[in-house]
């Protein structure tokens, strides 16, 4: 089955009979957007009040045990179609999209946010959907489903990582592990702290993937690795993996001119930050978006730990 058509056409299809998506993806036309430049590398800016419900999201457990789950089929809109994954996931259109084409791939069962069991299944969904990047966000990492197994995809050159990546690896790239079958790159460019795979091989990118869901697992006892992730397949996966520490910036909870609604998930790591309330949008400036980054991302000092353990571990 050629999921990447049966997908978009679900797109059209959704946009045809379901006003909500129809409206609010027409209204991304309308998002401002804005540029700020670092070194060798940047960020937009993107306006969109649509995701204020996202942004501003309790994800508590005593807040997420007293709602309905809203990707569990039985509370889904009346007017939510599905493409089925290989019997175990369902493409759904994003109601308030980011992208201009957004998707939530929810697992069929009610099971919790959790990538360790379910990475082969994200490389599976991410080489099928061979146009979008196809990211996860942990519970802790931007995820406002934390109950219920999911990823998303977005169109492919909409985050600016796509296309600054080959300029951030060899400006800021420091080689782990490479064999002709994989390649492991840590990148620090003082904001962001991340984990490269790039494999045509799935078996060899789970292999290299362990090591690092170990060691963010022993961060955080008993629960989810704090991780963002996002994925694209071209001729080969290329993973980049954003070990996390704060789940939200101090800024998300100042309050008067020093807030900032700003929480930060795989799309604002890639790039593209997404701010639902005006005020943030014009305010935020390049040094807001450095403190931000370095307080969500994992601090130099643990990043150096990780790397250490990635080499020893696949050596």
């Amino acid at each position: 089955m050629d999921y990447q058509k049966h997908t978009h056409l679900l797109f059209i299809q959704q946009k045809e009979t379901w006003p909500l998506l129809a409206e609010n993806s027409e209204g991304l036309k309308n998002v401002l957007l804005k540029t700020l430049s670092f070194g060798g590398f940047s960020f937009k800016v993107q306006y969109n009040a649509k995701r204020i419900t996202s942004s501003a999201a309790k994800v508590d457990k005593e807040t997420i045990a007293a709602r309905p789950c809203f990707l569990c089929q039985a509370n889904r809109p009346i007017e939510q179609s599905q493409v089925l994954f290989e019997g175990s996931y369902d493409i759904l259109c994003n109601p308030f999209p980011i992208f201009q084409e957004h998707f939530t791939i929810a697992g069929l069962n009610h099971i919790p946010q959790e990538i360790g069991n379910s990475f082969g299944q994200y490389l599976d969904i991410s080489k099928a959907l061979h146009k979008l990047v196809v990211f996860y966000n942990a519970p802790k990492c931007g995820a406002s489903a934390p109950d219920h197994l999911h990823f998303q995809a977005g169109n492919l050159g909409f985050l600016p990582i796509e296309s600054e990546y080959d300029n951030l690896r060899n400006r800021y790239g420091k080689e782990l592990f490479n064999t002709p079958v994989i390649s492991v790159v840590a990148i620090d460019d003082g904001l962001r702290r991340m984990v490269v795979l790039e494999s045509d091989d799935k078996l060899s990118l789970e292999s290299g993937f362990k090591p690092i869901y170990q060691f963010m697992k022993g961060l955080v006892a008993g629960e989810e690795p704090n991780l963002n992730i996002l994925s694209w397949f071209s001729g080969q996966w290329r993973i980049i993996i954003f070990p996390r520490d704060k789940h939200r910036p101090w800024q998300y909870f100042a309050e008067g001119d020093e807030n900032i609604l700003l929480s930060p998930a795989s799309v604002d790591l890639g790039g593209t930050l997404i701010t639902p309330l005006e005020k943030d949008f014009h305010k935020i400036s390049a040094s807001d978006v450095a403190d931000i980054m370095n307080q969500v991302c994992l601090p130099p000092e643990t990043f150096e730990e990780l790397c250490s353990f990635i080499k020893k571990s696949l050596k």
